[in-house]
């Protein structure tokens, strides 16, 4: 499994996961060559402090919607 692979794992649950299956003729996403594999918390947009959900591992270019990612030891 080469190192493009493995990083394409993380990608559901990313807005733009679309072009990993070909989406406007694309063969993948963008960002997945750049990304890097980071920790970070993703934070609902109405969520109120704190924000004491676990930090996951994902790629740094990684968007949800209505989701803000921070680093992991951010707890407002």
């Amino acid at each position: 499994m080469t190192k493009d692979e493995k990083k394409k794992d993380l990608c559901p649950g990313c807005y733009c996961n679309d072009y990993n299956y070909g989406l406007g003729g694309a063969e993948e996403c963008f960002s997945l060559k750049t990304a890097k594999v980071v920790k970070r918390k993703f934070v609902h947009v109405d969520q109120k402090p704190p924000w004491n959900q676990p930090a996951e591992k994902t790629l740094s270019c990684h968007q949800k919607q209505r989701y803000i990612s921070v680093r992991p030891g951010v707890t407002c």
